[in-house]
Order: structure tokens, then C-alpha cells, then sequence
């Protein structure tokens, strides 16, 4: 529950929360009038406000805070950009807005978010207070669900989930689809999130595809994605955590590529506290391959660019579990801030690469 006083009187709703943030303590009742100036010295100081005026001013509202709140430090390195990311959440998160019935917002100029809201938070939602800055990151995602990323490996389109990683950085999905295959008989992946790389397997020919994934908004949406694709057949969708039983002749992980603390659900497709998923395919892929099988690992190098891992480390990894490079395809990511010198993370960025590394028992 979130509380508040308005109108002198005390008042208490249901507090909403995808990522599982807890409620603010301090909630002032805010409107029209309320300057971004006095709404950021606010929310710095940790109270929240709760949006009684329009809908599209609340959004400017939150625009003029995010300007002012301070940018990472160019030179103070990934763990001080981090930093400032988390606290730039945590300040544009003090924005709240009501929710009446049926996901319906109670404001001037609020757009139907009934859809949206229902996918993530379920149909027929009580009264509640949240975030304003998740809600449009909901609103963002239902778009995303609805008109799909495409995909050119595929020649179609992913439809990712909210929370699911969606593969718009195609690079690593170009790599799986160039790799020549060790076989077509069965192949596991290993984190499949919204299924793309089980489906480029299933399209190259592998006649059967099982894809594992821990997180259950990853799994049914796998499993919407195969079903669009014409592949629920020959991909098989299994929660789990990294390997099903048995063996393959291939077994392909994408995990996280950056070993650090993750703030959101959608955060954990890209950093893994102390590398344990990356560590937990290593070192249970030799038993669960086959004799003359493969391993591909899909990993960007940017950890070792921000001195958060080094290439001996991973290498080692490797024959800690008794693996062997077969060989490594390599590709420059193209993504925009690759080119963008004003990230703070610039430098880490242009040298990045994304290898496919071939492992064997």
C-alpha cells in the first residue's frame, strides 16, 4: 500500500510495481502548477509526487526533470555511469499517477493504456497508485509486442514480451545464422528470451529445437513467438535454469554479457552479478554435449573494454571445463552509440566485438 494526506484527509491505495519497487514514505499531491525545478529538488530529497493535473503535462514534467538531473562523469568509468543511471531512475521514479479501475487513469488528456497495463499487471487491476516513467515504459513495450522487431536472419518478425530482451542489436542473431552447423538433428538454446536464435536454428534446418529460460515471461514469450513463426512443432519450450536433461550435438547460450549488479527485470538480460550465468554454461556444457559436439557462445567483449573481465579470465574459464576453441566468428556491433562520442561509455563502445565462440569437449 502507498499512503498519503490530501484534502486533510488520509489516504491509502494499492501501490503498483513491475520491477518490485517499494512504495515512497513521503507523497505530496502535486498538479499543474508544480515547476520542474521544485519537482526535481523534491524527488532528490525522496518525496513523491502524485499527479492530480494533466496527462501530457505530467509527461513534460518528467522530461524537464530527467534534463536536470546530472550526467555520469565521461571519465569516472562504467561503475559511476551505473551510478547515475540508478539514481536517475530512482528521481524520475518519485512521479506518480492514480489508476482508477480496469487500468483507466483518471486524467485530463490520459490515453487508454488498458491494453498495456494488462499484459504486464493483469486483467481487471483495482485502484492503485505507480510510477509514471514505468508506465510509459509498459506503453513502449505493448508497442514493441504489438508491431514486432524485425528480424532480416528470420525474414520475419520477433513480438518481444515486457521484461524480455528484445533482439533489436541483430549482429549476434547474424552470427548464429552464419555458423556452419555441427549437425541438424537436435540442438539446445540455452536463455532463449523471445526465442529468436531457437527459431533461426529451426529455420536453418535443425529438425529439433529445445529453448530453456528461467524467467516466465520469457518462456510464454518464446512460446507466442513460435507459435507466429509456424515453428511450435520443432521448437520445444522449457523452463529451467540453463541446461535440459541430455545431450546435443550443438548447445547455444547468449548469456548476459556484462558481469554487474542488474536494477530492472529487462536489466538482466544484459548483466549478470558476477558472471553466473556465463560461468554456469561453461561449466556444464561438456556433459551436455554430444562427442563431436559443439558449444556456441555468443559474447560481447565490452566487459573486457570496461575492466570488468579480461580475455585470460574467459579463457581459462574454458579449460577449467575441459572445453576447446574450435574456432570464432567475429563481428563489429552497429548499433548507434557505437558512434555516439558523447556516452560515457564511448571508448568501451567503438573497440566492442561480438565473437561466436565454437567450443568442443
Amino acid at each position: 500500500m502507498i499512503r498519503w494526506t490530501e484534502a486533510g484527509e488520509e489516504r491509502s491505495a494499492l501501490w503498483r510495481s513491475a520491477q518490485g519497487v517499494p512504495p515512497p514514505e513521503r507523497v505530496l499531491v502535486a498538479d499543474d502548477r508544480m515547476t520542474a525545478a521544485l519537482a526535481y529538488r523534491l524527488a532528490c530529497e525522496g518525496t513523491a509526487l502524485l499527479w492530480r493535473g494533466d496527462f501530457h503535462n505530467a509527461r513534460q514534467l518528467l522530461s524537464a526533470m530527467g534534463r536536470r538531473c546530472k550526467p555520469a562523469d565521461p571519465g569516472g568509468g562504467f561503475h559511476r555511469h551505473r551510478q547515475a543511471q540508478a539514481q536517475r531512475a530512482h528521481t524520475l521514479g518519485m512521479l506518480l499517477i492514480p489508476y482508477a479501475d480496469d487500468h483507466v487513469i483518471p486524467l485530463r488528456r490520459a490515453p487508454d493504456v488498458r491494453a498495456a497495463c494488462a499484459e504486464v499487471y493483469g486483467p481487471g487491476a483495482p485502484p492503485g497508485v505507480g510510477q509514471l516513467r514505468e508506465l510509459l515504459g509498459l506503453i513502449g513495450a505493448h508497442e514493441w509486442r504489438t508491431k514486432g522487431v524485425p528480424v532480416p536472419a528470420l525474414g520475419a518478425r520477433v513480438h518481444p514480451h515486457h521484461g524480455v530482451f528484445s533482439p533489436i542489436r541483430g549482429e549476434y542473431v547474424d552470427l548464429v545464422a552464419g555458423a556452419p552447423l555441427p549437425g541438424d538433428r537436435l540442438a539446445f538454446d540455452i536463455g532463449t528470451g523471445t526465442g529468436v536464435l531457437a527459431a533461426v536454428l529451426a529455420r536453418r534446418g535443425v529438425r529439433h529445437v529445445v529453448a530453456t529460460d528461467l524467467d516466465q515471461r520469457a518462456v510464454d514469450c518464446a512460446g507466442d513467438n513460435m507459435a507466429r513463426l509456424g515453428l511450435a512443432d520443432q521448437v520445444e519450450i522449457v523452463r529451467t535454469d540453463l541446461f535440459p536433461p541430455g545431450r546435443a550435438p550443438l548447445v547455444v547460450c547468449n548469456p548476459p554479457w556484462l558481469p554487474a549488479k542488474p536494477v530492472s527485470s529487462l536489466d538482466h538480460a544484459v548483466y549478470d552479478p558476477g558472471g553466473r550465468m556465463l560461468r554456469g554454461f561453461l561449466d556444464g556444457l561438456a556433459e551436455h554435449l554430444e562427442p563431436a559436439g559443439e558449444g556456441w557462445l555468443v559474447l560481447s567483449d565490452l566487459a573486457e573494454h570496461l575492466g570488468l573481465r579480461t580475455r585470460a579470465e574467459l579463457l581459462e574459464a574454458f579449460g577449467r571445463a575441459g572445453l576447446n576453441v574450435a574456432g570464432r566468428l567475429d563481428v563489429a556491433p552497429r548499433h548507434p552509440r557505437r558512434d555516439d562520442a558523447l556516452d560515457p561509455l564511448h571508448a568501451a563502445r567503438a573497440a566492442e566485438v561480438t565473437s561466436l565462440w565454437r567450443l568442443r569437449r
